[in-house]
């Protein structure tokens, strides 16, 4: 009776590390697939909406740079006021910062505005990184264009993902101040803190690189962070501290989380801020 011959143990090992190459390969192959349903975590409008909390906040239409329809709210506090534009984070719709609007005019003293990118909310299209960035050139343009209200009048204000957003406008236009709140060094960075076995370096399309273009950024910049902060590692809010250019402030949030709100201490230092820088 004859029997197989039996295989040594390079010959088995070899098989597994092919096995565990291919499996890891094809691994970076679906995550790289489903990136953006990673990046991006839309709420259509037929899903979910909240009504405006006040009946001085506007309804408005925009047009990006490709064409696509972006809804947005505005809250017009006094003709002169300058404006602060919110860029959200990567999940929800506009529906659910109603209260943030309030509290950015009474609080911050301006006029308030914030956008959906493509795929939220009522605007039309696919988010990622480009759409993004087109959804708020498309505000500032509409700003500037329709609303005669120079660049020079507009704070940007960023929170997570949308700190990207704004950093790459804030190398666009002179604006009057950046504020970036829970925002990390780049898309890739925070990546890798949760996906340190995958390259993410290598194949993520999304970079939102803030940290590279905070050089760039010549207006006031103004960062906070939160120590306790599960999804963007509060040392990147830090390093992007580090990269932006004078007059800057940092807010130090102690035990505080991602999606925490921010204290009544933040919005006194960034008007504080704001009113002594500009």
């Amino acid at each position: 009776m004859s029997h197989a011959p039996r295989r040594s143990w390079k010959q088995v090992f070899r098989r597994w590390a092919l096995f565990l190459v291919v499996y890891y390969l094809v691994v970076c192959l679906l995550m790289w697939l489903i990136e953006n349903r990673l990046v991006f975590f839309p709420t259509p409008a037929e899903q979910f909406w909240e009504k405006a909390p006040d009946v001085a906040i506007q309804d408005v239409t925009l047009t990006s740079p490709n064409g696509t329809k972006i809804h947005a709210w505005y809250l017009p506090r006094k003709p002169d006021d300058p404006v602060i534009v919110l860029c959200s984070g990567n999940g929800a719709n506009l529906s659910g910062r109603g209260q943030t609007l309030l509290r950015m005019r009474d609080r911050i003293g301006m006029s308030a505005m914030v956008f959906d990118y493509p795929g939220y909310g009522k605007s039309e299209g696919k988010p990622n990184e480009k759409n993004c960035y087109d959804a708020g050139e498309a505000v500032i343009r509409w700003l500037r264009d329709d609303q005669k209200i120079a660049p020079e009048r507009i704070v940007l204000y960023g929170e997570s993902l949308g700190g990207g957003v704004a950093t790459e406008l804030a190398t666009r236009y002179p604006f009057r101040g950046l504020v970036l709140v829970k925002t990390f060094t780049s898309l890739p960075a925070t990546a890798k803190k949760h996906y340190p076995w995958l390259p993410v370096y290598w194949l993520m399309s999304n970079r939102f690189d803030t940290l590279s273009k905070l050089p760039s950024v010549r207006c006031p910049v103004f960062v906070a962070g939160a120590t306790a902060d599960r999804v963007v590692p509060f040392d990147q809010s830090e390093t992007n501290f580090r990269a932006a250019n004078e007059p800057k402030h940092f807010f130090r949030n102690e035990g505080s989380d991602h999606n925490d709100p921010l204290p009544d201490s933040f919005w006194d230092e960034l008007r504080a801020f704001l009113e002594r820088s500009l």
